[in-house]
């Protein structure tokens, strides 16, 4: 008992370390997840999951799995298919059976494993799967396109690479009796339809139950894990590893179905989801065995090559030949396949089965699983970045500013910005609001940004920091509080409060963004300024030009908003924090129209020094 709780602080601990040294330094957080449970397990042995779980492992990863199948289900919107439904469709469509073929191939003419083993093996190939694919999405700057269809892939695919093992396994398994591919095949296409009829139609009672109150807020979380466990569990029972299908068909049929209480449930099956990853990556890293590693043979090592360089470039060259897809984004999807949990886990179930049936190969799965997982890790882990900057598939390099509410304070805002080379875009629900940023430059969206359909047609991404600049207060609090989950809470900002004056009430610091300008300067305030002619100033920081130096050439009135690092970061002023400039840094204020002139600064710094030095004196 304590052996198991001391092993599952350890992995939570070793799990999200890796991911908070990855945010830190850069590097591929699914790489320093390996690493972390490689070192803890086999080399020094602080972690046996094996001894401390028993039986009661592959339950636990296989329901993480399914979980995480759901949570990735959940993210893919039938919207997205109108720019890339094409594309997806011909990764599914073609790329699984041409997978699934040219991994047999190498898995027998270059690993050497016997056809029936080779065969299954590359069935299991066929996924890259979200638990892998995400996370490195999240870490690379990737065009939204080619980030899509990755992202399509990996969630639609693994159910489908779990499938296609099964019927090889069922059909080597049947065929010693004699059983035809006609006897096996159906029975199986059968069964995963009806699995995928049974996450539907769980997702519906979901959908149809939380709008109607019939669950209360505190029990939509937990009656939806549940549920999502009880749907994999009884679709396994239909047929091995079509549970897999059923969480991945019930997660998408949910987030089309415009079910709009479980928007405030997706930070936390966010959260569920990181957990899950950290500690399943930790988990099945720390049970690999040396003995597994001492099966690895030359021709393994010729194996991983040819499924990094042959069998994934085949697959997707030839599915997306004659689409529209650019070469250069072709070229990326065809490096970039890494895999992950789903992998280990279902060759690891099948290779006790192969050994079963009398398949000595079958032991070797495991191994070279694991192997095939920690190439494509590192290899698409340390180069997404590389490859994607050589073939111009990057997306924006400097980090992004998103602006609501095209008042004439925002707009101004917005081309200052723009001419220090931030990419921004000003959103505003008035076509006629955005014409003076449309005349001036400024990319612009029309639209209501809390419309479900903007997260869309806005790829987020792109954008670190959002300031909410509308003439509305309470709105302004709105949008921060719907954004915050998705850009941070410590990057979603809002034009300050005025004073109290009568019957208003200031909203709770909670439910708003935070509030723009060391003095919080409120709506009422801007626009006044505005109107008095205030502008946008920035000024450029030195060795030997420092912020005290910068505030001396401001006149007396003017306030500093943000601070624009070298690297395009921005770090805002606000009422309850203050940046420390550093030299390099760019100084943007909002200031009176009249700037002191240098002879004015030097007087007024001179007086300063001179006033410091009487006061030492006394």
């Amino acid at each position: 008992m304590e052996e198991q709780a001391l092993v599952i602080a350890l992995v939570g601990v070793l799990g999200i370390g890796a991911q908070w040294v990855a945010w830190r330094t850069g590097w591929p957080a699914i790489v320093l997840m390996l690493a972390a449970g490689f070192l803890a397990g086999p080399i020094f042995h602080v972690i046996n999951p094996d001894e401390a779980f028993g039986s009661m492992l592959e339950p636990m990863i296989s329901i993480g799995v399914a979980l995480i199948l759901f949570e990735g289900g959940l993210s893919l919107d039938f919207r997205e298919l109108k720019k890339y439904g094409r594309a997806v469709s011909r990764l599914v469509l073609l790329g699984v059976p041409l997978a699934w073929l040219f991994g047999s191939l190498a898995a027998y003419y270059v690993a050497g494993l016997v056809w029936p083993v080779a065969i299954l093996f590359a069935g299991i190939l066929v996924v890259t799967g979200p638990t892998v694919v995400l996370p490195l999405l999240r870490q690379s700057n990737v065009k939204q396109r080619p980030a899509a269809m990755l992202k399509w892939e990996a969630i639609v695919n693994d159910p489908f690479g779990a499938l296609c093992a099964v019927i090889a396994y069922e059909y080597f398994r049947l065929s010693a009796d004699g059983a035809t591919v006609f006897e096996v095949v159906p029975p199986m296409i059968i069964a995963a339809a009806l699995s995928g009829l049974i996450g539907y139609a769980a997702a519906w009672i979901i959908a149809w139950s939380f709008p109607r109150g019939l669950v209360p807020e505190y029990l939509k979380v937990p009656v939806l894990l549940v549920a999502v466990v009880g749907v994999f569990v009884l679709c396994n029972m239909v047929e091995h590893e079509a549970g897999l299908l059923a969480v991945t068909v019930m997660g998408v049929a949910l987030a089309n179905m415009n079910v709009t209480s479980l928007r405030s449930i997706h930070p936390f099956k966010q959260n569920i989801a990181v957990l899950l990853v950290s500690g399943i990556f930790v988990l099945l890293s720390a049970s690999l065995d040396f003995e597994q590693l001492r099966t690895f043979e030359w021709r393994f090592g010729l194996f991983l090559l040819a499924v990094l360089f042959l069998v994934r470039p085949a697959t997707i060259l030839l599915s997306l030949l004659f689409s529209d897809i650019p070469w250069n984004e072709r070229l990326f999807l065809a490096w970039i396949a890494p895999r992950g949990i789903v992998l280990v886990a279902i060759s690891g179930l099948f290779a006790l089965r192969l050994n079963e049936l009398g398949y000595a190969d079958g032991s070797i799965l495991i191994g070279l699983s694991f192997a095939v997982v920690v190439a494509t890790i590192v290899a698409h882990g340390f180069t997404a970045n590389i490859v994607a900057r050589l073939l111009n598939v990057t997306g924006v390099e400097r980090p992004g500013l998103l602006i609501v509410g095209a008042t004439p304070w925002a707009i101004a805002l917005a081309k200052q910005m723009h001419d220090l080379g931030t990419p921004v875009l000003l959103v505003d629900s008035s076509w006629g609001r955005l014409q003076p940023a449309r005349a001036s430059g400024i990319p612009t969206y029309h639209g209501e940004i809390l419309n479900e359909a903007t997260e869309h047609n806005i790829d987020l991404g792109h954008f670190q920091v959002l300031v909410a600049a509308t003439d509305n207060e309470a709105y302004n609090a709105l949008v921060c509080s719907e954004f915050a989950h998705d850009i941070g809470t410590d990057s979603v900002y809002q034009i300050g409060e005025a004073e109290d004056d009568g019957d208003h009430r200031k909203l709770p610091s909670s439910l708003k963004g935070r509030a723009l300008f060391s003095s919080g300067l409120g709506v009422a305030d801007l626009h006044k300024r505005q109107m008095e002619g205030w502008v946008f100033r920035r000024t450029k920081l030195s060795d030997r030009f420092n912020v005290e130096d910068a505030r001396e050439t401001l006149p007396e009135a003017a306030n500093m908003l943000l601070l624009l690092k070298p690297d395009g970061k921005m770090r805002f002023f606000t009422h309850a924090s203050a940046p420390e400039p550093q030299a390099g840094d760019t100084i943007v204020s909002y200031s009176p129209p009249r700037r002191k002139t240098p002879e004015e600064a030097a007087a007024r710094k001179a007086a300063k020094t001179s006033a410091a030095s009487r006061s030492a004196a006394t």
